[in-house]
């Protein structure tokens, strides 16, 4: 099929990590015409099939953004100083659907407030979960949710292994590390799970939950795959009250880590929706020992040991 006869895909978020990933399954797929949604197209030329401006903090870039649009998919960036998800979010779908857009993907997380019957507040959590229903009565042909995991690359990033005072290295959480409680995945892999929902609206389009989850482990766990690995890491449970203390945002974090603790990351049993994700993704998302092997990089004692 000629790339001018397919639908038009828009992403927004095209060079983050949850877009970029959309955007490159969606171009291996070759189903769809990508249109790649960024605040600075002249920087990202050859993103995909078009690359169009698009700023959720400008609703109205957002029309032209979406025109002619068969779909959406669309992420929002809790830490960006200053915005509102649930404006951004709204103004998004609103766009959307005055657009004339069939199928709207929305990448949403748990909703701990309700899990937790209120006693435990992860706003980055609950603030996509309240879009849910936003996106639900909007009234598209098709609407579709997926769930990000906990990344992998979280333990190489933001979260990866810190010298301890002891001289180990290793982390020190807010987590009692032999409960299992962490659905984790490979976000490169979001991607072919919200290709093949816009490719299936019959299996994935009517409302249904898709959680990207390569595996599902304690921190013990994943230490001790490391461990298989030559890796040598601690960990060293600390109080929530003192791990608040440790750094600005602390103790949203320290809430996140005792909902995971009492409720688990995605908050209930979600194996039928995992086993539709990954039909619907067409693959069995990585394991945390396989992408580990690939990606952690090596310690500096396995490397003296070779």
């Amino acid at each position: 099929m000629a790339t001018s006869d397919k639908k038009v895909i828009a992403v927004v978020g095209a060079t983050g990590q949850q877009g970029g990933a959309v955007v490159r399954a969606l171009q291996a797929d070759k189903q769809f015409k990508v249109r790649a949604l960024t605040r600075n197209p002249a920087k990202h030329r050859d993103l995909a099939d078009e690359v169009v401006e698009a700023d959720l903090s400008r609703p109205e870039t957002l029309a032209s953004a979406f025109k002619g649009a068969h779909g959406v998919f669309l992420v929002t960036n809790f830490q960006e100083h200053g915005t509102s998800e649930l404006q951004q979010a709204t103004a998004a779908v609103r766009a959307a659907k005055d657009a004339g857009v069939k199928h709207f993907v929305w990448s949403t997380l748990p909703d701990v407030e309700a899990i937790s019957k209120g006693k435990l507040h992860v706003p980055h959590f609950t603030g996509k979960a309240n879009v849910d229903r936003i996106v639900r009565e909007a009234g598209f042909v098709s609407h579709t949710f997926v769930i990000a995991p906990f990344y992998y690359q979280n333990l190489i990033g933001v979260l990866g292994p810190q010298k301890q005072p002891n001289g180990s290295a290793g982390w020190t959480l807010p987590l009692d590390p032999t409960v299992r409680g962490i659905h984790m995945g490979d976000i490169t892999e979001l991607g072919a799970i919200v290709a093949g929902a816009f490719v299936r609206p019959d299996l994935a389009g009517h409302g249904e939950y898709l959680p990207l989850v390569g595996d599902f482990l304690s921190f013990n766990e994943i230490i001790d795959t490391l461990k298989q690995q030559s890796h040598s890491f601690s960990f060293n449970q600390v109080p929530k009250e003192v791990f608040a203390g440790f750094f600005p945002g602390a103790a949203e974090i320290a809430e996140m880590f005792a909902y995971f603790q009492a409720h688990t990351y995605l908050g209930s049993d979600s194996r039928d929706q995992i086993a539709l994700a990954n039909n619907v993704a067409g693959r069995q998302a990585t394991k945390f020992l396989a992408w580990a092997r690939v990606n952690f990089p090596a310690s500096e004692s396995a490397k003296s040991a070779r």
